[in-house]
């Protein structure tokens, strides 16, 4: 019989884009297994784009609820599936919960809250493991088996993540919402939310704008409905020579559009976010501002990248706000090290780089 695995998917979009690179190293080690990965709601959609997996399983349960019960009778349902493998992403005792209730005999995941009488086969130093994406990839294999890689340097296959787009369904979008030329597009993604202390400032992802339409280009803003105020500042940033060329997207789009609309995109400019890893997971030039986060965890998966972020001592805190109030690790960042860096990405042919302020 072959390998049939039940993934439990993690809680973030940008995770879950990450989360493929596993899907797709199990795809390659077992090109026969049955691949089933549970996700919240609003990223059903965007497992849909991951061609490595087979079935996606709505998760009903909002982010944080324990429901004990609930996940017992939800996790009954699925012995119905006969499931070989659980692997877990999450670290959480409630991630866990559901495997266990459905007596999947092999439940695979890393050391986490409290939860070692729900795993079997548990993984433990993340030391060598210091990309998120790297902790993912170690969960397809057995921690006490002999070929298991002791770090992430022995992980032999390291797929990128790459979501499948609709073209045609970009520009049916872009031309219903009023986006005109695709020609010389600059998506901006100015949310995050994790919180402000990931965010660069309104009126900086402004003028960089305002000097990309000034360039001839066109700036698309992209996000959910809760990005709307960001984008707000950003038009009202905006020089007034450029407002025409800006096109706001958000809270207007699902995640589904988002996916296939960043493909249009010439070039991304993005925090650190879950449209980060989208646009990295499309294809396109990335440049991404870190503030109180760190690409030394989750970097966007693309050789296509150029890297903002700011060496002060107090850096990566991995707070959601500043706890000195001055947000200096996004703030000393200026618009004219992400205009630098989008030339030399675009003139290099994607090339990474990274810079600080």
């Amino acid at each position: 019989m072959s390998d049939k695995y039940l993934i439990i998917g993690p809680s973030w979009l940008g995770d879950m884009v990450m989360a493929q690179s596993l899907f797709m190293l199990l795809r390659k080690k077992h090109p026969r297994a049955e691949i089933h990965v549970t996700a919240l709601p609003f990223c059903v959609p965007l497992v849909k784009r991951m061609p490595e997996v087979d079935k996606v399983i709505p998760i009903p349960f909002g982010h944080g609820q324990l429901r004990v019960m609930a996940r017992r009778r939800f996790g009954k349902a699925l012995t119905a599936e006969h499931y070989t493998e659980a692997l877990i992403l999450p670290h959480s005792l409630k991630s866990a919960l559901i495997p266990f209730f459905a007596g999947i005999p092999v439940r695979r995941g890393w050391l986490g809250e409290s939860r070692h009488f729900l795993l079997n086969q548990i993984w433990k130093d993340k030391k060598p493991f210091p990309l998120m994406v790297d902790q993912y990839r170690a969960l397809a294999w057995d921690p006490k088996d002999e070929n298991a890689p002791r770090s992430a340097d022995e992980i032999d296959l390291k797929p990128v993540p790459l979501l499948s787009t609709d073209a045609g369904n970009a520009r049916d979008v872009y031309e219903r919402l009023g986006g005109g030329s695709t020609e010389n597009i600059l998506a901006i993604c100015p949310g995050a939310s994790y919180g402000p202390a990931k965010k660069w400032p309104a009126e900086s992802f402004a003028a960089v704008a305002s000097w990309w339409i000034g360039r001839g280009g066109r700036a698309v803003i992209m996000g959910a409905g809760k990005e709307r105020e960001d984008a707000a500042a950003i038009l009202a940033a905006l020089k007034p020579e450029a407002k025409a060329g800006c096109l706001d997207l958000t809270g207007k789009t699902s995640i589904t559009d988002s996916v296939d609309l960043m493909a249009l995109a010439g070039a991304v400019l993005t925090n650190d976010s879950g449209l980060m890893h989208v646009a990295a997971a499309t294809g396109r030039p990335v440049v991404a501002v870190f503030g109180s986060s760190t690409p030394g965890y989750t970097p966007p998966l693309t050789e296509k990248a150029g890297i903002l972020q700011t060496d002060i001592k107090c850096r990566p805190c991995f707070r959601r706000t500043c706890k000195y109030g001055h947000y200096k690790c996004l703030r000393d960042i200026s618009p004219e090290m992400a205009e630098a860096a989008l030339v030399r990405l675009l003139s290099a042919g994607g090339s990474s780089s990274a810079e600080n302020a």
